[in-house]
C-alpha cells in the first residue's frame, strides 16, 4: 500500500447550506472518508500509450498516461496551483479549504474528480519511475558486460604487446650477445696476426681490441 498518507484519508466536507457555502466539517471523532471509497484501484499500474521523450517534463507523461483536463478544467494541479495563489496561500488551512470548496461547488466539480485525478497522476508518476528504474537497472548490466568484455580485450591486448617487447628484447639481446661473441673471436684472430707480423717488424701494423668492448663498438690501439 502507497505511504502517502492522502492516499488513507482526504478531508471530509459537509453538505453545502443555502448560500452554497459549505457547512462545517464533521465533528471530532467521526471516522474521515478513506480514499477508496471514492477510487477504488489506487496500486494497479499505470499504462503507457507513447514514449516521453522528456521525462523531466510531466506533462508529457500525463498525456502518455492519457490524463487529461477535463471540461470544466479543474484538475489537481489547478487545486495546488489555486492553493498558492497570492489570495490564498497566507490563509488558514480552514479558509483555505472552504475557498477551495466553494469555487469546486460553483464550477459544478465533485470533489471525488479531483480524488481520482489526483490518484491517476500520483499512480502515472509512480509507474513511471519504476519504469525508469527498470531502464537503468537493465543499462547497468548491460554496461557492466560491455565494460567486462572490454576489461577482457584490454588485458589480451596488453598481453599481446608485452609479449611484443619482450620478443623484441629478446632479439636485441641475442644481437649483442653475437656481437661480442664476434668480438672475442676478433681479438683472437688480432693477436694471433700481430703476433706473425711481430717477427718481422719494428712497428706492429696490426691493431687488436682491449679484452673487454662495451655495447657501442671496438677500441683500437
Amino acid at each position: 500500500m502507497s505511504n502517502k498518507k492522502w492516499y488513507n484519508y482526504f478531508v471530509v466536507t459537509g453538505p453545502t447550506g443555502p448560500t452554497g457555502t459549505p457547512e462545517a466539517a464533521p465533528e471530532p471523532g467521526l471516522p474521515p472518508r478513506r480514499v477508496k471509497e471514492v477510487v477504488s484501484d489506487t496500486e494497479s499500474e499505470t499504462t503507457f500509450t507513447e514514449p516521453v521523450t522528456t521525462p523531466t517534463e510531466l506533462s508529457e507523461i500525463y498525456a502518455s498516461a492519457q490524463i487529461g483536463t477535463p471540461g470544466h478544467g479543474y484538475t489537481v494541479l489547478k487545486v495546488a496551483e489555486m492553493l498558492q495563489s497570492e489570495h490564498l496561500k497566507t490563509l488558514p488551512n480552514e479558509v483555505r479549504q472552504k475557498s477551495i470548496l466553494v469555487a469546486l461547488d460553483a464550477a459544478g466539480v465533485k470533489i471525488a474528480e479531483i480524488i481520482e485525478d489526483a490518484v491517476a497522476r500520483d499512480r502515472a508518476l509512480d509507474t513511471y519511475e519504476r519504469v525508469l528504474t527498470k531502464s537503468l537497472d537493465e543499462m547497468r548490466e548491460q554496461k557492466a558486460r560491455e565494460n567486462q568484455a572490454i576489461e577482457a580485450e584490454i588485458n589480451q591486448r596488453v598481453a599481446e604487446l608485452r609479449a611484443r617487447v619482450d620478443q623484441n628484447n629478446a632479439e636485441l639481446a641475442a644481437e649483442q650477445n653475437n656481437l661480442l661473441a664476434w668480438r672475442v673471436r676478433k681479438r683472437q684472430e688480432e693477436d694471433r696476426i700481430a703476433e706473425a707480423v711481430g717477427y718481422f717488424v719494428t712497428e706492429n701494423p696490426i691493431t687488436t681490441s682491449p679484452a673487454s668492448s662495451d655495447k657501442g663498438g671496438s677500441n683500437a690501439r
